[in-house]
């Protein structure tokens, strides 16, 4: 395979098998509206593959940052119509990241009155707020009953999402918010059906993620998993527990016919990663880069050894909008620079030079 030929994920028609890896940036209103920089920001990287948008909130419990935007109200969704409409111009093809933070917030972020996650574990640590760092909070443990609510939040964003015109939905299952935070023994200690074995941690992930696709066609979603990376206290350590609960996971995910499983994980030759992309059957997005930055030698490994149909791509999209076109013709790239990465306006964000000038 050629990591610049088309590829085919599900419903999806990509040019090339680049993506663009979902990536924090909190540029949105403070009512999460994705506004006119938002748009031109991801319509000049239209020319990669696929972009997975930042993680974009399904409710207002359910937000992680100040700058977040989300896909609730009818002000966000025209924000991200606008911004479906700008890289369907250029050609491009957009999902939406639908993420909910879970305890990975604060009552001053959500506004809301509580945080919530499977069990009432809180992160050690402090968190970002509007008024500055504060001790991340005791979340409230989901009751059973709650957990319909927050799948349905999932389902409706999907819906939302689609109707503003995006191509897609990436469920958010990993890094550590609420979703990973099922499958971990660390994070999930519930004894209701949702928590305990490994099978019964991965159930409420597979329940979102199934009925996601049955709202929008399964060929228009994609999950994001991150097993034993080991971030914000969602600790993964034991081999046995890791494989047998994300093998649980892909094994529910398989038969629904997914447009993609993307993995993020620092050894994408390891046992567990093939293990869980030959047990789920289908297209596969690796992002190798989260310690180190993924490089176009790395790029085409993954794809020249069968280790993945596509490959996520973070750090060099942001100061590179044309990073396909700079790495088919072997160009250099600019640097990125970490200090504009999180908030403020076009700095660090849409003025990196391109190739042409």
């Amino acid at each position: 395979m050629d990591l610049f030929s088309p590829v085919t994920l599900g419903s999806l028609e990509l040019r090339n098998k680049v993506a663009m890896a979902p990536l924090t940036r909190m540029r949105s209103s403070v009512d999460g509206v994705p506004g006119e920089l938002v748009a031109d920001y991801y319509a000049q990287r239209a020319g990669l593959g696929l972009i997975v948008t930042e993680g974009t909130y399904p409710s207002a419990e359910s937000r992680g940052y100040p700058g977040q935007p989300g896909i609730v109200t009818p002000e966000q969704a025209a924000g991200w119509a606008r911004v479906a409409d700008a890289v369907h111009e250029r050609g491009g093809v957009v999902v939406m990241q639908v993420m909910s933070a879970g305890r990975v917030s604060h009552t001053d972020v959500t506004g809301t009155d509580r945080i919530v996650a499977p069990s009432a574990i809180a992160i050690d640590g402090e968190v970002h707020t509007p008024a500055g760092k504060a001790p991340y909070p005791v979340p409230h443990a989901l009751t059973t009953a709650e957990l319909d609510t927050v799948k349905q939040e999932f389902v409706d964003a999907a819906r939302r999402a689609v109707d503003a015109g995006l191509d897609g939905v990436e469920v958010h299952g990993a890094n550590g918010y609420l979703l990973h935070e099922f499958l971990s023994p660390a994070s999930n200690q519930r004894t209701d059906g949702y928590g305990g074995s490994p099978a019964e941690r991965a159930r409420f992930v597979l329940e979102v993620t199934t009925a996601v696709a049955a709202e929008i066609g399964a060929g228009r979603v994609g999950i994001r998993l991150s097993p034993a990376h080991n971030i914000q206290d969602v600790a993964e350590t034991d081999t046995a527990d890791v494989t047998a609960t994300y093998g649980a996971l892909v094994d529910g995910l398989a038969p629904l016919g997914l447009a993609y499983l993307s993995i993020l994980h620092k050894d994408p030759a390891s046992e567990l990663v093939r293990e869980l992309a030959t047990r789920f059957g289908g297209p596969v997005m690796m992002n190798t880069g989260f310690a180190e930055m993924t490089t176009r030698e790395e790029a085409h490994h993954l794809i020249d050894s069968d280790l993945a149909d596509v490959v996520a791509v973070g750090r060099p999209v942001i100061a590179n909008a044309d990073l396909v076109e700079r790495w088919a013709g072997g160009h250099p790239e600019n640097d990125p620079n970490p200090d504009t990465f999180y908030g403020g306006g076009a700095e660090g964000y849409t003025d990196y030079p391109r190739l042409s000038a």
